[in-house]
């Protein structure tokens, strides 16, 4: 049976879209996700989303790791999946949609899709790290050679390494450019390399910078490998709200396989 796909990107963070209003899709079958974003063999992407039918709001979200496996919300690929909802007149410039850690509200205007992330209110502050989860778990930690610096490596080791262990974690290493700016490189875990971005990464980069007093702004623009994403928030006794996750998603290609 053929597929239809749709490939979208958001500053780098690609994804293979799939409409599964009419339940066409295996969602048990981890091999065919896997193959379908597989660079090689497959489509070529770093994560699959299901598009799918609810109840009570204009879509729901489900979306899998390059690995196969279903996985913790995706930030990037919220933001594609509303752009997506749009190209099929699901929506129109405004959506409420579930994914797996919760109901989201979005916009978009042209390719600028605005995301709300998760209420944050716990994030552990170590000596020479800060972790926190925003819809996906993620340590955050400096590395000021953070341009010749091996990511893959290095994120791995932590990644696997303790306290994370097999669950594991997202590692996203930054360096400060100013008071409003700041330069990401992520390690996503199910991809189990760098991404050329990640939405939950500079999420959490911008409140742990909050944090930790790096940075007095609520506004932070957030440098990746794919471009710029910007974060905005709130903030008051500790709990981080009114979290939007801002840049441009885009439509790359249609196609069956």
């Amino acid at each position: 049976m053929q597929q239809t796909f749709y490939k979208y990107q958001g500053t780098g963070n690609d994804f293979v879209m799939i409409d599964n209003r009419q339940q066409t899709f295996d969602k048990k079958n981890t091999e065919q996700v896997a193959f379908l974003c597989d660079r090689r063999f497959g489509v070529g992407a770093d994560g699959l989303i299901l598009l799918e039918n609810h109840d009570d709001f204009d879509f729901k979200m489900v979306y899998y790791n390059a690995d196969g496996n279903e996985s913790s919300m995706c930030g990037n690929g919220g933001r594609c999946l509303v752009a997506f909802a749009k190209q099929l007149g699901v929506i129109k410039d405004k959506a409420v949609f579930e994914a797996i850690d919760g109901l989201h509200h979005a916009t978009i205007d042209g390719d600028i899709v605005k995301l709300q992330m998760l209420d944050v209110d716990t994030i552990e502050k170590h000596e020479n790290h800060v972790f926190l989860d925003t819809g996906s778990p993620h340590h955050v930690q400096f590395e000021n050679q953070i341009e010749a610096f091996d990511i893959k490596t290095e994120g791995s080791k932590i990644r696997y390494g303790s306290p994370y262990n097999e669950a594991g974690s997202n590692v996203n290493f930054v360096k400060k450019v100013n008071d409003q700016i700041f330069t990401v490189r992520t390690y996503e875990r199910g991809v189990e390399d760098e991404t050329l971005s990640c939405g939950t990464g500079v999420t959490a980069v911008a409140l742990a910078m909050h944090a930790i007093n790096e940075t007095t702004e609520n506004l932070i623009t957030l440098q990746v490998q794919g471009g710029e994403l910007r974060v905005s928030f709130d903030v008051e006794n500790g709990l981080y709200s009114n979290v939007w996750l801002i840049g441009p998603a885009k439509f790359v290609f249609k196609g069956t396989i």
